[in-house]
């Protein structure tokens, strides 16, 4: 028998690229170890690129210095908050909670109604919702009502918002030694570039956030509104879920109109189920061609496609807030790998310019 000859295969890794992958592992390891904190400072580095904008249009109205405009803004926003939430946490809260509870019983009314009793009624599909429904009338309706017991970790609660608050607070108030530090460790040209990159970045989160927040106050009213003429007792819970989905991009609607629907068949009947499935496409029509254009704008130019996979890969990661957030979040990947990958885009429209003229 002759002998197999061994090899040796040798991978040559500079010094550089082992660093970098070294701190990669190592600071996603730290994002692991510190998970929820991670959160509390991504949440506050968050909506201080929010509140640029309106920090800034404080202070052209109002020849405020930035930090006082900054302070004005960022607190005077929290305490509107905190003043809707005491007056009407307690309410939608209840109205969420006693929709969850009585959900079994709403897929109970549409498996046995004329319409649907016959063919799907007693089907697998049916069964499957039904069991769904129940585990959900039993578990999320109790993590709701703990929402209501706020007061256990009140001191938790109150430390996060408060950290979370003052993160905000003093990168605001900061950014323009934030900007001076950045330029002092930049060539002569590349200030400007970079600085450009901030600012496309800060008009895109800021326009986005207040966008949605507008836009999904306009979904929950008019849909809630359309479910409470219509006889429905759940109308304040329907337009709390139809705003809160709406946040979620592309398919927050459409999730929301399987919600709004059946439970209005369920209540009202099928009379009322068409009509709230006129307005909820109308709304998403409305939305999509006027509301949408006029508010946002063009502050996030992603494809559907890119959308979807940053819902996705965020949410996996972040949870809700990673879906709520993974819009601008992908739409700052795509500046900055647009601004690193400007030179090289620039050589291949030459060399195509050069072979089209030859």
């Amino acid at each position: 028998m002759e002998s197999r000859e061994s090899r040796r295969t040798e991978l040559i890794l500079p010094m550089r690229t082992v660093l970098i992958v070294a701190a990669a592992i190592g600071v996603m390891a730290a994002f692991a170890a510190i998970g929820d904190t991670f959160l509390v400072v991504f949440i506050g580095i968050f909506l201080a690129f929010v509140f640029e904008y309106p920090v800034r249009f404080v202070m052209d109205r109002t020849r405020m210095s930035r930090g006082l405009a900054a302070t004005v803004t960022v607190l005077g926003t929290a305490l509107v908050v905190a003043g809707v939430l005491l007056l009407l946490l307690v309410p939608l809260v209840g109205s969420v909670r006693d929709l969850l509870q009585d959900l079994p019983a709403i897929i109970e009314d549409l498996r046995t109604s004329d319409e649907l009793s016959g063919w799907l009624g007693e089907s697998g599909a049916a069964e499957n919702v039904q069991e769904g429904a129940e585990q959900v009338s039993v578990s999320v309706p109790d993590a709701i009502s703990a929402v209501l017991g706020i007061a256990g970790t009140f001191f938790t609660v109150f430390l996060a918002g408060f950290t979370i608050l003052f993160i905000c607070l003093f990168l605001l108030t900061d950014v323009a030694n934030l900007k001076r530090a950045l330029t002092s460790v930049l060539m002569p040209g590349d200030d400007a570039r970079w600085l450009h990159v901030w600012e496309r970045v800060t008009e895109t989160i800021s326009r986005w956030a207040i966008g949605v927040i507008v836009i999904a106050t306009i979904a929950g009213t008019i849909q809630g509104t359309t479910a409470w003429l219509l006889g429905s007792s759940y109308a304040l819970a329907l337009g709390v879920i139809a705003g809160l989905l709406d946040m979620i991009p592309n398919i927050g609607a459409t999730i929301a109109g399987f919600v709004l629907v059946p439970t209005l068949w369920a209540e009202e009947g099928l009379t009322a189920a068409l009509i709230m499935l006129v307005v909820v496409l109308g709304y998403q029509q409305l939305e999509n061609n006027v509301l949408t254009p006029k508010i946002q704008g063009k502050a996030v130019q992603l494809s559907a496609f890119f959308i979807i996979v940053s819902v996705t890969l965020f949410g996996a990661l972040l949870g809700v807030l990673g879906a709520l957030t993974a819009v601008p979040l992908a739409a700052t990947i795509q500046i900055f790998v647009q601004e690193l990958t400007k030179a090289r885009r620039e050589q291949v429209e030459d060399a195509r310019a050069a072979l089209e003229t030859a």
